[in-house]
């Protein structure tokens, strides 16, 4: 027979009171203020000022409570906390226990974001701290309070994001418009004129125009940063503390053309804040001829063709197989232009070390790294020897430079004229495409007012078809037009810059070979080739 055992319930009696969310010491409540105002406009900072006023009075004139400070930030989101400094040193002051309870006009004015604002609830309470929201008529210690509080700081952030679709909407209407943000502090060059409009500065806008100018001459951007750090040049904050970042955004800055891209970048939502580079998921709204120019389009356009000419080199050779991004080199000018006329590779500086004697020379990449493997008879050139040959080579071309010069242009004027006979004109396919796209807005009128037309839908798809033709034409010509003005850019600078040269040049410069020569070709170890910058004309020089 099973024996039956009685339950039996024992209570231990509590030897300690149970903590309340009250006051944590005996005496006055230890109270503070948070007052906020969103703005900083000459009235919200009164109403700033009046709250810190009446919170003081208020809590003065209660004998349970005791002032533990206002604390307030001013014209300062409440969407995030990170810039909000009183309200961080407030949180960190009862965390530290030096305040029992806070005072605050309204949830919207403790915080918008209602995750942040219920975690620091959460935290306070944790600590017996209560918060009173005066206009909501809520304590944060009482049981229902969390409830109400993710309902009020919810209407708080709806109302931001709100807030943040009219900022937006504003600001795509002032983009659809064209009106460009200027942040004179940070662009170097110009300066605000007396009419509110951007304009020069005369001395700023030359630094830019030398940055400009030491990029097209083959410079790095390490040297021109050097450069600017050596002459102690300010850059736009007023710093003397260049960077390469910063002279590469002057070199992209298409302000400095007198033009202007709107919506660079966008934040992603109101909470986080977070800015993000817009890679086409916002459209991008560009201004042309929005002010004063400081540097041509056409230099601006070498600039950036240069740049992807840099951007695209790569390693020509590895031992380790591998096709890795090169790396543009400054320091000279053969590292771009000389190279191997039996596998094409560029040839590289070298310094040879034989009887205590060191010989500088120039041998191909890819004899060094495989020896006779690819390249069978590349020639080892000594560097004296090669000097000379580039100084006598482009002696030759100064002796019938003024004879090639006037063939090229002879040759860029007709090449313009049988555009124009050709009857590609740029402004008549412009008109006609204006034209044909008033026709195509009148026939879709007609189109809506009789949908079984099969005549009129025959028509509006040559009209389509016709339009993508005009586009491809004219952004054909518009290529040309644009390598037109790069190549006649080019010229010009090279006849301002051989009006300024001897008319024999006695001994090497790297500067000259940049600006003349295009490419150096070894063929064998007594001759090269070299074939002149934007002109039809290669020279054949034996070693000296």
């Amino acid at each position: 027979m099973t024996q039956t055992i009685q339950r039996r319930v024992r209570i231990i009696p509590a030897t300690k009171p149970l903590a309340s969310n009250g006051p944590r010491h005996s005496g006055k409540q230890r109270v503070a203020a948070y007052c906020r105002v969103s703005t900083d406009s000459e009235e919200q900072l009164n109403s700033y000022e009046a709250q810190k006023t009446y919170y003081t009075q208020k809590i003065e004139e209660n004998p349970d409570w005791e002032l533990a400070g206002i604390f307030a930030d001013e014209g300062l989101s409440g969407t995030s906390l990170k810039k909000r400094a009183e309200f961080n040193r407030m949180i960190a002051a009862c965390k530290r226990g030096r305040i029992d309870m806070i005072l605050t006009k309204s949830a919207s004015r403790f915080s918008r974001n209602t995750v942040d604002c219920l975690k620091i609830i959460r935290v306070l309470k944790a600590r017996g701290i209560g918060v009173i929201f005066e206009k909501e008529n809520i304590n944060t210690l009482t049981e229902t309070s969390e409830f109400l509080i993710t309902l009020f700081s919810g209407f708080s952030q709806a109302e931001s994001e709100s807030l943040r679709t009219n900022v937006i909407w504003g600001m795509q209407q002032s983009m659809k418009e064209g009106k460009l943000v200027f942040h004179y502090d940070k662009t170097l060059g110009y300066r605000k004129g007396a009419d509110g409009e951007p304009e020069i500065d005369p001395e700023e806008a030359e630094i830019v125009r030398m940055i400009y100018a030491r990029y097209l001459e083959g410079r790095s951007l390490g040297d021109i940063q050097k450069e600017l750090t050596a002459k102690e040049i300010p850059t736009a904050v007023g710093v003397q503390g260049w960077s390469r970042q910063v002279i590469q955004n002057i070199l992209t800055n298409e302000k400095y053309i007198g033009d202007g891209l709107r919506q660079k970048t966008y934040t992603t939502d109101c909470i986080s804040k977070k800015v993000k580079k817009n890679e086409g998921e916002l459209p991008q709204y560009y201004v042309e001829n929005n002010h004063p120019a400081i540097i041509p389009r056409e230099i601006f356009l070498r600039v950036k063709e240069e740049m992807a000419r840099r951007a695209s080199k790569r390693k020509v050779m590895q031992k380790t197989g591998r096709t890795e991004q090169g790396k543009y080199s400054a320091k000279y000018a053969l590292s771009e232009l000389l190279v191997c006329g039996e596998c094409g590779t560029p040839y590289k500086r070298c310094t040879w070390a034989r009887n205590g004697k060191k010989r500088i020379v120039w041998r191909c990449i890819s004899r060094l790294e495989f020896a006779r493997q690819y390249c069978h008879d590349s020639p080892t050139i000594d560097e004296d020897r090669l000097h000379k040959a580039i100084v006598a080579a482009l002696n030759q071309y100064g002796a019938v430079r003024d004879e090639v010069r006037a063939d090229a242009l002879e040759l860029a004027r007709l090449a313009q004229s049988r555009g124009v006979d050709g009857g590609d004109s740029l402004l008549e396919l412009r008109q006609r495409l204006d034209a044909l796209s008033a026709e195509q807005a009148l026939l879709l009128d007609e189109i809506l007012e009789d949908m079984d037309n099969a005549q009129l839908n025959v028509q509006l798809k040559a009209m389509a078809e016709e339009k993508q033709d005009l586009l491809e034409r004219i952004e054909a010509l518009e290529q040309d037009e644009a390598q037109q003005a790069l190549q006649a850019s080019r010229q010009r600078e090279m006849e301002e810059w051989l009006e300024t040269q001897p008319l024999c040049f006695t001994e090497y410069e790297d500067t000259a070979t940049r600006k003349l020569i295009e490419k150096i070709t070894v063929e064998d170890a007594e001759t090269i080739l070299v074939k002149i910058r934007d002109v039809d004309v290669v020279i054949e020089q034996k070693m000296c």
